[in-house]
């Protein structure tokens, strides 16, 4: 199925955490001179405008975003995450927002590359043409979870891979789960960052047991932001970081109160398996 268009969703409450978490790690990655891949699966367009037909149907970002855009008391933790937001608003009004593959290409350095993979033949056109100058980037239309075999270890055995997808099937679920362990069996070292949604179907409903189920060194961070309405109303989202570097439960710690005050949420931080 490609029927699922992230630009209906983009600058989102699920955004918010998914994208916070995705720029702290790289952060943490550029402490160190040696370079690092990032490695995307379901890569979307790469950047939104939040004016565009899709955004403003539902205008989700206007719960997500613009809530801690306008925010006078924006956590200093995510000070990277708002400075690469304002790179593609320039006058300061907000609006565009990045998805994950721009705070990436707006993060990395010379050194670093990013290795994308998006299958839908919209946004693949669109992230082509986002990212057509830039020499660290390679771009496949092709099926992500099998992508991602093929590419690991990566060559500098440094990565933060994001495992994003659209959750459209049942098999998603059980797919992520199947990447995840196969993915730390060829670089055990590797940094995962799986995104999924909170939902009442029962598939959705098991999979943070499943994650925990592989025993990995990991960290799981929710925000939820409403109360479950039938099988398939998302009422939060969460994200699973298999090695998660040592200072991120506490940055998300510091930032998170912050983040569920702005957007009325409630969240959830839990470390598991040896650290």
């Amino acid at each position: 199925m490609l029927s699922y268009r992230h630009a209906f969703h983009a600058g989102n409450h699920a955004d918010v955490l998914k994208h916070s978490t995705q720029v702290l790690i790289l952060e943490y990655l550029k402490k160190k001179d040696k370079p690092f891949w990032y490695i995307d699966t379901h890569a979307g367009a790469g950047v939104y405008s939040l004016a565009s037909a899709e955004a403003q149907k539902n205008a989700e970002f206007a719960g997500g975003i613009e809530r801690l855009w306008h925010d006078a008391a924006r956590p200093a933790e995510l000070a990277a995450y708002f400075d690469a937001i304002a790179a593609f608003n320039p006058d300061g009004r907000l609006r565009n927002y990045p998805g994950s593959p721009g705070f990436a290409a707006q993060l990395l350095r010379e050194q670093d590359r990013l290795r994308l993979f998006e299958l839908h033949p919209q946004d693949h056109a669109a992230l082509s043409a986002y990212l057509a100058r830039d020499r660290r980037v390679l771009i496949s239309a092709s099926d992500g979870f099998n992508g991602l075999k093929a590419l690991l270890p990566p060559p500098p055995r440094r990565a933060l891979v994001l495992i994003d997808p659209p959750y459209e099937l049942k098999e998603d679920y059980q797919r992520v789960v199947a990447a995840l362990s196969d993915a730390q069996r060829r670089f055990a070292n590797g940094i995962y960052l799986l995104w999924y949604p909170l939902l009442s179907r029962a598939e959705a409903q098991r999979l943070p047991e499943d994650l925990l189920a592989l025993g990995l060194p990991a960290l799981r961070a929710e925000l939820q932001v409403g109360e479950p309405v039938g099988e398939f109303g998302m009422y939060g989202s969460g994200v699973f970081v298999i090695n998660p570097p040592w200072m991120l439960a506490d940055q998300l710690g510091q930032c998170l109160p912050a983040v569920c005050a702005a957007l009325g949420a409630q969240f959830r931080l839990e470390l598991s398996g040896a650290h």
